[in-house]
């Protein structure tokens, strides 16, 4: 099976993996230039390049070209989610939920299918993205949005280590984690057995999933080994002397153990609590019955061990090889540890503020971006601070304030809120994320974001990056940073650690 048929297009690690290597490849092909002081890209480039307008400049979202098809292409499934969601925001709630998670089926994988899915396969198909170069710094491990900004300043590309593969399945009631692992288990077995450099970390989130989950279910894959395909790209990118750095996200839940390889972890990190997760509580109840189910409580496996964290968890196994491999290639492996998703985020805006303070550039914008909306060009273009949400939490838009609150004031304020259908437990309103915008001095607006829609505003996916192109005032965009400022800006930051491995 191809990969870009078996890989999720609506998961947060591949929306950030095209975000930023579409990036990598303008400023690698000269569509984009840095330190170009108009931004409109190469002057070399004639006729219609050349002439274009620079406060609409725009880089196409491409990887490199292939024989059969551009991988850095969203793919059908995704296009039909685009056309689905825009139609969804003027049809009748119950129309427009059924409709967003039909078109996400679209994109998961037949079950009969799964046994064809190769992990090498899936490596070349990331390594692919990239158009190639030298970088002196290389990503590898967890996804994290404030990560991609990070990567973004210092040139550098990222490899995920973990991975989403939908699966159909119908029958299985979204609040039900234990009737998903029963039906589904001998599919995920199959994948193991195929793939044994994977963890299967079959996820089953009842709260920010719901819609999605009525009609497949979630196989998260980690890398416990280090394809050949990522040793390549690394060799090929990394000098000698150059710095491997680690994604390490320290963030673990409860899991249930299936196989030798094969984990269940029911719920996700978000703004249900473990205890709420596993028994309930008022919330849980209030939920269940706005969402007209028969169930008070969620069902699932009772936990007997922990595993990191499904979507943004780093498995340490991946270690050893990255080790052995940057000791023979002569490069610096440095372990770049977050508490868990987001702890990132209030070092990187600060990095980016104080990068554009040296360079004369006003540090008055903020761009608040959450879950997939990611836009590494779109900040560094118009020369806005990024900060990045996991998601749309109570606890993620207390984390923001906070971040506010210890901030010199902001003039411009731009808020995008990913949407995912469901008025689930724990999340905050439009109305507790626009007492962020109303901190902004002169211009507070959510961006792409239709705040009488939300949750359900599922044209937000494609209306984000268009809003963010609007936006006035261009900056030139910077000359790489170094990993050795980057690391002296994110050195005793909260929830952060900078661990050389070796030298």
């Amino acid at each position: 099976m191809r990969p870009r048929r078996a890989v999720a297009g609506f998961d947060s690690a591949t929306a950030m993996l095209r975000r930023l290597a579409s990036f990598d490849a303008a400023v690698r092909t000269g569509r984009i230039v840095r330190g170009d002081p108009t931004g409109a890209g190469n002057p070399n480039l004639a006729g219609d390049a050349k002439a274009a307008d620079p406060d609409r400049a725009e880089y196409a979202d491409q990887g490199p070209a292939s024989a059969d098809r551009d991988p850095g292409d969203p793919g059908p499934g995704t296009r039909v989610l685009a056309a689905a969601a825009t139609a969804a925001n003027r049809i009748p709630r119950g129309a427009k939920e059924r409709l967003y998670s039909a078109s996400g089926w679209a994109e998961a994988v037949p079950r009969r299918r799964v046994a064809e899915i190769d992990s090498d396969d899936l490596a070349e198909w990331v390594a692919g993205h990239y158009r190639g170069g030298r970088s002196d710094v290389a990503f590898v491990g967890s996804a994290d949005g404030a990560l991609v900004h990070l990567a973004a300043a210092l040139g550098a590309p990222w490899l995920p280590q973990t991975l989403l593969i939908p699966v159909r399945r119908h029958g299985v009631p979204p609040e039900d984690g234990s009737k998903d692992l029963d039906r589904m288990r001998s599919t995920g077995e199959a994948l193991v057995r195929r793939n044994p450099d994977w963890r299967l970390h079959h996820m089953h989130d009842p709260v920010q999933d719901r819609l999605m989950i009525a009609h497949m279910c979630y196989f998260r894959v980690k890398w416990l080994r280090l394809p050949e395909a990522y040793r390549a790209f690394l060799r090929a990118t990394l000098p000698r002397g150059g710095t491997l750095v680690v994604s390490d996200c320290a963030l673990r839940t409860p899991t249930t153990a299936v196989g030798e390889r094969y984990v269940f972890q029911h719920g996700g990190f978000g703004g249900a609590t473990q205890d709420e997760l596993r028994h309930g509580g008022p919330r849980v109840r209030a939920h269940l019955r706005a969402q007209g189910s028969d169930y008070r409580r969620f069902v699932a496996p009772e936990p007997d061990g922990e595993h990191p964290e499904a979507e943004w968890g780093f498995a340490p196994e991946l270690m050893g090889d990255l080790a052995e491999l940057a000791r023979r290639e002569g490069w610096r492996l440095v372990r770049l540890r977050h508490d868990e998703p987001g702890s990132l985020s209030p070092a990187v805006a600060d990095l980016y503020r104080d990068h554009y303070r040296r360079r004369g550039v006003p540090p008055n914008r903020l761009l608040v971006e959450t879950f997939m909306l990611v836009e590494p060009y779109w900040a560094l273009r118009t020369g806005a601070v990024p900060y990045w949400a996991v998601f749309n939490t109570e606890p993620a838009q207390r984390a923001l304030a906070t971040y506010l609150d210890r901030s010199p004031g902001f003039e411009e304020i731009r808020l995008g809120l990913f949407s995912h259908g469901v008025d689930s437990v724990g999340l905050a309103g439009s109305v507790d994320w626009a007492g962020v915008l109303e901190r902004a001095t002169k211009v507070g607006t959510f961006l792409g974001t239709d705040p009488g829609r939300y949750p359900r505003d599922f044209a937000v996916l494609f209306r984000f990056r268009r809003d963010l192109a609007r936006v006035r005032g261009r900056r030139p965009l910077p000359d790489p940073l170094s990993w050795e400022e980057v690391a002296e800006a994110l050195a005793g930051k909260p929830g952060v650690d900078v661990i050389p491995e070796h030298a």
